[in-house]
């Protein structure tokens, strides 16, 4: 089963969190301005795939880009996946239930996050 986790990311330009959702050998992620909550739509930035090593890693980010820390980590199925919405079905500690992610117009980085816990 792939891996996903939300990572703390305290940096330069600001406190965010980073989603990250293992595609083979990278992580797709996108940048949230606020935790998660139940049915609450955040918008957030897709950044560049991320190395695999940010599933576990926790510390000081090289080049002076701050610090992460792991907020949660699991498995997640997927039930959607195409360039313009992921559907997945996370199981975390924290983060359990549906997550849909959607761009926000065709060629934009821009996307909104949206989870609902499972019942």
């Amino acid at each position: 089963m792939p891996q996903f986790a939300l990572l703390i990311h305290d940096s330069p330009l600001g406190l965010h969190y980073d989603f990250l959702l293992e595609d083979g050998e990278v992580l797709k992620t996108w940048a949230l301005l606020h935790l998660p909550e139940p049915g609450l739509e955040i918008l957030c930035n897709a950044l560049a795939d991320h190395r695999s090593i940010y599933l576990d890693y926790e510390g000081p980010i090289s080049g002076g880009r701050g610090k992460v820390t792991r907020w949660d980590r699991g498995i997640y199925s997927v039930e959607l996946w195409t360039d313009d919405k992921i559907h997945v079905e996370l199981a975390g500690a924290k983060l359990a239930g549906r997550v849909e992610l959607r761009r926000q117009t065709k060629s934009s980085k821009q996307w909104s996050f949206e989870w609902q816990p499972r019942k």
